[in-house]
């Protein structure tokens, strides 16, 4: 079977987090490991980010983000269902909890949703080509809906729906992180129709689950890539030769962030400030990735070439 022709949006997350962060992803770019950036406009270095995307053509789109760190839109500053008691996002794990109480108020949701669209355009000078959410939140119950909303309000036409492939499988993911990523892809599931209904585009394959931190490598990355191309032609009946996949590889590279710089308000949390940042750096660059990527007919590229 010939290889199908490939197209890689490899997206570095977090872009704006803080400047070692910029720094990495830029450089990862720099040696065409990167080929798309999501930035945080709550991030402490998101003006920089921006300011680097443009000195340097980097195709930018917005990770959004209700569960990190601090609001942008002003009102919701002081006064909100988005806030815990130290005025700040409830965090991964919180958001999900307030969520699954009916504690958030959703046209609050709908309103820092465009502030931060908003903010993006201030920041970059155009709407975002694609927007997702930070930590998954974009395909929760309720804010889905929401979601799908700003994004046709905007005409933003893609996004993520991290389903992965093979994920059952990946046996050195720890149960927690597995439970919590089970719960990630059936929310994905439930996504898909709303998505759709809205008009929302995504690329057919997402990776970047089972490849997170310390879980990264070559070996592991070129695997997942794969059996998700296989998965997917398996499917697909149309005949290989006039098949393109599109594939989004999410990724997290970076210099670890050293505190109190960084974050979304209230500082970097422990995965940005861990070596596995610099790990995934040192492995998107690697030759033989990019060797690789050649021999198997994968290009490079962002949302916009789609």
């Amino acid at each position: 079977l010939r290889m199908p022709q490939v197209k890689l949006i490899v997206t570095g997350d977090d872009f704006g987090y803080c400047p070692r962060r910029n720094q990495g992803i830029v450089d990862c770019f720099l040696a065409g490991a990167v080929s798309n950036v999501s930035l945080l406009v709550n991030g402490s270095a998101a003006a920089d980010a921006a300011k680097l995307a443009r000195r340097y053509n980097i195709p930018i789109g917005l990770h959004a983000n209700l569960s990190e760190g601090s609001p942008v839109c002003e009102v919701l500053k002081t006064n909100s269902s988005l806030l815990n008691q130290h005025g700040f996002f409830h965090g991964k794990m919180g958001f999900r909890t307030a969520l699954s109480k009916g504690l958030l108020n959703m046209s609050e949701v709908k309103q820092e949703l465009k502030a931060q669209v908003e903010l993006f355009h201030e920041l970059t000078g155009h709407l975002p080509p694609h927007m997702d959410g930070h930590q998954h939140v974009h395909v929760l119950p309720e804010i889905r809906h929401v979601f799908a909303e700003v994004l046709e309000e905007y005409g933003i036409k893609y996004t993520r729906v991290p389903i992965e492939p093979g994920l059952h499988n990946c046996d050195w993911i720890p149960p927690s992180l597995m439970d919590f990523y089970l719960g990630v892809e059936e929310d994905s599931f439930n996504t898909v129709d709303v998505f759709t209904r809205h008009g929302i585009r995504w690329p057919d394959i997402y990776i970047g689950l089972s490849t997170m931190g310390r879980n990264m490598s070559v070996s592991n990355i070129w695997s997942a890539i794969d059996s998700a191309i296989a998965e997917f032609t398996s499917r697909a009946p149309a005949t290989p030769q006039s098949t393109t996949v599109t594939i989004e590889l999410m990724v997290h590279p970076g210099y670890p962030s050293v505190p109190p710089v960084g974050g979304c308000g209230e500082g970097p949390d422990d995965f940005s400030q861990s070596w596995e940042r610099l790990h995934e750096l040192q492995t998107l660059i690697k030759p033989e990735l990019q060797s690789h990527y050649k021999t198997r007919n994968v290009q490079l590229c962002s949302f916009k070439d789609l």
